[in-house]
């Protein structure tokens, strides 16, 4: 009910969501690791509370054709469903329309600890124009103007600060979970007299955006004509001096605490952004355990570390789990994989080839048709170590011509090596799918362009079901690989002459070379001829990866330097 005293004192606020298989309201990584703050928030019992847009017609469903061309349609999803609507509206203007906003509430529970609830912010209302009507109906909204887009992040900031005010969190904190919520400090701002030190004291940030080009930037006019008289705009330049509103640069100003979201992240993000360098902060991702361990995993588990999903870091004992029953487990996860591709593809997957599996957004620098840089290199290391079967999955953002060519790039190559190498690509990639893929192949391939990675969290999600990781040394990679121990790297180390002297051509050359050289005189080796030997990095990748790049670490992070009163 609206006026209700509620005790939320963190509101994390994130233009995504990734919250159940059902709800359409993620896009990608971002949205996935945001469940995933609200999920630890719950199993700390923090007092929290999470902020978004309804998205009621999602990203879209996508579908693939013969040749891997993708169509995508809105993908309605039942709100009622999932959501209580809440007895409360706030209003606000944009471009001198008068906008009526709603909200639902979606509440995350935890077993163990507490509810943190998220709240949806809807303008799908009969007394705004149709325009505005669109605004929180599609997650980025893919095809709309950069004046839309504005829109869109505007109800967020804007709009997500009343309504808290409106349903009686008492908020001390506001987190911005990338640059798309930084205006909800221009509705501070105007609530504390322009003063921008009573904002930044409310105030934290984090970037996940480690390329320069990526910060969403709006020109000030544009800015001007739709928030009209909420703040001076010369505020807003104050605080976004560079020429254009920077969403980045203003809650970098406007924050009193700032992370990015992995110790190489920090440092690139350092260089990207140096008069805040001394500020920026690493807090490395971690993804919540219990909801990405497969079943056959959480059942050994269980039998062998008492409250692993309670606390996390007692996966490190995970080094005393015999071999055989480990290894069952995996197979079983496995067969489940097998499968779930047969009902959706009918491609027939081999239970004793070691499969490869890749799941990422579709978009040039996480190079997903790397691995056919060289075709019969690839033949040569499958005829000389063993065979291989890979599965794909990811989607290109709607309207992304470059990422709708890297998939259609992937059937191309699938179509070349058609009864040499089994490769298949699962359409619609979701929260279930990313499941049973962590949970079930052999070896979580992960290949993006350095030092672009800013953190990654599949490969973690995978370590928690004893998979282990081969990529590139970037992002969480950086602090979680040990050769040969937890997984395998591709290529040069972070920071060497090597890596800093590469353009992306002879990145990919080096980098292709490096993948065929580690596949064929390690990876292939130890899974078909040394089993114990392949079971001990399971175990390792349980033990040492997922005891550490969890959650539950994560937030205890977050509330002992970002939430702490000193900051």
């Amino acid at each position: 009910m609206a006026g209700t005293s509620q005790d939320g004192h963190v509101a994390y606020v994130s233009m995504e969501y990734g919250l159940e298989n059902g709800m359409n309201t993620y896009n990608g990584g971002l949205g996935i690791l945001a469940g995933d703050v609200v999920r630890g928030f719950a199993d700390l019992d923090v007092d929290a509370v999470g902020v978004t847009l309804l998205n009621e017609y999602g990203l879209g469903e996508q579908q693939l054709d013969e040749d891997g061309t993708q169509h995508v349609e809105p993908a309605p999803w039942p709100v009622e469903e999932y959501c209580e609507p809440l007895d409360a509206t706030v209003s606000m203007t944009i471009g001198g329309h008068d906008v009526t906003i709603g909200a639902w509430r979606y509440d995350v529970e935890s077993e163990h600890g507490g509810t943190v609830p998220v709240i949806m912010l809807d303008t799908d209302r009969e007394d705004n124009d149709n325009w505005i009507r669109e605004l929180t109906q599609r997650v980025y909204a893919p095809g709309k103007d950069e004046g839309f887009k504005l829109a869109v992040y505007l109800v967020l900031g804007i709009g997500g600060v009343r309504m808290l005010d409106e349903l009686g969190y008492d908020v001390s904190t506001y987190h911005m979970n990338e640059g798309h919520a930084s205006f909800l400090t221009l509705e501070l701002l105007r609530r504390n007299d322009l003063d921008a030190e009573a904002v930044r004291e409310q105030c934290v940030f984090t970037t996940h955006t480690p390329v320069a080009a990526a910060h969403d930037e709006y020109h000030y006019d544009l800015l001007a004509d739709l928030m009209g008289d909420l703040v001076p705009i010369e505020t807003v330049k104050e605080h976004s001096p560079q020429g254009m509103v920077h969403t980045t640069r203003l809650a970098l100003n406007l924050s009193r605490y700032v992370n990015g979201v992995a110790k190489r992240h920090q440092e690139v993000s350092q260089e990207m952004f140096p008069e805040h360098a001394e500020h920026i902060d690493a807090i490395t991702n971690g993804a919540h355990v219990p909801t990405w361990v497969g079943d056959d995993i959480a059942d050994l588990l269980d039998e062998n570390i008492r409250d692993w999903r309670v606390y996390p870091t007692k996966l490190q004992h995970a080094t005393l789990i015999e071999d055989e029953p480990l290894w069952e487990a995996h197979q079983a996860q496995k067969r489940d994989l097998i499968e779930y591709v047969r009902e959706r593809t009918g491609v027939e997957l081999d239970e004793d080839v070691l499969t490869l599996g890749f799941a990422r957004r579709a978009v040039p620098y996480k190079r997903a048709p790397l691995l056919f840089q060289d075709k019969e290199r690839l033949r040569e290391v499958v005829a000389r170590a063993g065979d291989v079967q890979i599965v794909y999955a990811g989607k290109a953002f709607p309207g992304d011509e470059q990422g709708k060519d890297i998939i259609r790039e992937i059937y191309s190559h699938a179509e070349d090596l058609a009864g040499e190498i089994t490769i298949t690509y699962l359409e619609d990639y979701d929260m279930e799918m990313g499941l049973k893929l962590t949970s079930g192949v052999d070896v979580w391939l992960n290949n993006p362009r350095r030092p672009r990675e800013a953190s990654g969290t599949s490969g973690m999600k995978a370590a928690f079901n004893g998979v282990p990781q081969f990529s590139t040394i970037d992002g969480w990679w950086v602090e979680g690989h040990i050769e040969g121990e937890t997984g395998w790297s591709i290529g040069p180390e972070p920071h060497s002459p090597r890596e800093q002297r590469m353009n992306d051509a002879q990145e990919d050359l080096v980098d292709a070379t490096a993948l065929y050289d580690t596949l064929e005189q390690e990876v292939l080796p130890t899974y078909y001829d040394d089993r114990e030997e392949w079971i001990g990095i399971m175990r390792n990748a349980i033990a040492f990866n997922g005891s550490r790049y969890h959650a539950r670490r994560m937030m205890e992070e977050y509330l002992a330097t970002a939430y702490a009163p000193e900051n």
